[in-house]
């Protein structure tokens, strides 16, 4: 028996889990206030803060550091990498601590497995964190020699849904083509072609408009309102990334109370979520020519998942492609306890972080 320490660090609450083997033996939300989190300078300023209210936990709920075999982190904002399991190393600590791709709390994860980790004298590692980039090269081609598309994608979800799906199918994930689509309050969809992510849309980029998200955007009308003066390069980033898509036409990100709204007769929300839906449709099926038409399964994933609603339509509209599976919610924890698990069960083999690359 395998014992897991996975810890998921978020911008206002720490995550923790312990698994033993594939089974949760004991969670936990520990929630941190702004007052709290004010007094430290940076997102990585907090380490030993966040530290040491994880041990405390631990020893409060009888799992002392020392009963560990491995701990897991989230993986943050690091340099573009192929899917797996990485070890904590030196460079990965060192690029989490400098933001050399940008400042998130999930830049704590692989800092805090590798600082528990060294503690207990035991492996550190992260799975499939953000930075998770397989495409293909022509998928990288936007139109403008500037600018590039770049997966930055729900990876962790996408994978662990991905094995989970193909497991039920009797086989591997790398036996499969699947289009994934994982919704919630951001959004991505993805072709995976035989055990890999080689396009998929969502992020900071394109794709479908979420509950507060805008999704791809018209290039040209995009230019004219960020030059119009009405609005600044904060609010239109802003506009973008957390008040726009379903709040910005309906001025809520609730899709229970959207639902509702439908259901009492508002005509305009039930416009909004058909567009939503057909918005979600069309990213799918666009995504069979990707895979030449062979796909085996559609998967919908995340919090949106559980709306029967959301899900039934999708699936009427794409259901003639391949047969639809759901896996509502998210399966982080359990994706980075599975991750190890499959290393230290010698099933596949760790990889090292960007090693060849530093130079």
């Amino acid at each position: 028996m395998k014992k897991i320490l996975v810890m998921n660090p978020g911008g206002s609450s720490t995550k923790i889990a312990v698994f033993e083997d594939k089974k949760e033996v004991y969670k936990e939300n520990i929630n941190h206030s702004g007052e709290e989190l004010k007094a430290y300078s940076s997102v990585m300023a907090q380490l030993d803060f966040r530290k040491n209210l994880i041990l405390a936990k631990l020893e409060e709920n009888g799992h002392p550091l020392n009963s560990f075999d491995a701990a897991v982190g989230r993986g943050g904002l690091m340099r573009p990498i192929p899917g797996g399991t990485y070890r904590v190393n030196d460079q990965m600590v060192e690029d989490m601590k400098n933001a050399v791709c940008g400042e998130h709390a999930s830049n704590l994860g692989s800092v805090l497995a590798r600082v528990l980790g060294d503690e207990a004298g035991i492996p550190s590692f992260v799975v499939d964190p953000v930075a998770v980039d397989e495409f293909d090269a022509k998928s990288r081609i936007t139109g403008i020699k500037d600018l590039v598309y770049s997966s930055w994608l729900h990876s962790l979800n996408h994978k662990a849904v991905a094995r989970k799906i193909a497991e039920k199918l009797g086989g591997k994930y790398e036996d499969y083509n699947f289009i994934i689509a994982h919704l919630g309050s951001g959004i991505s969809i993805v072709p995976h072609k035989h055990g890999k992510m080689v396009d998929g849309s969502g992020g900071r980029t394109n794709g479908p408009f979420s509950s507060d998200r805008s999704g791809g955007l018209p290039a040209y009308s995009l230019i004219e309102l960020c030059y119009s003066g009405k609005y600044d390069r904060k609010e239109i980033v802003d506009k973008v990334s957390a008040f726009g898509g379903m709040y910005d036409y309906l001025g809520t990100k609730d899709l229970i109370e959207i639902e509702e709204r439908i259901e009492n007769g508002d005509e305009y929300a039930a416009l909004i979520y058909d567009a939503f839906v057909y918005q979600v449709a069309k990213e799918i099926c666009m995504y069979s020519a990707t895979l030449e038409g062979k796909v085996d399964r559609i998967v919908l994933t995340g919090g949106i998942a559980h709306s029967k609603k959301v899900v039934e339509e999708v699936s009427r509209q794409v259901d003639w492609l391949a047969p639809v599976e759901v896996v509502a919610g998210e399966m982080e924890m359990e994706a980075l306890a599975l991750g190890v698990l499959r290393v230290l069960n010698k099933e596949e083999e760790a990889k090292e972080y960007l090693v060849e690359e530093k130079k």
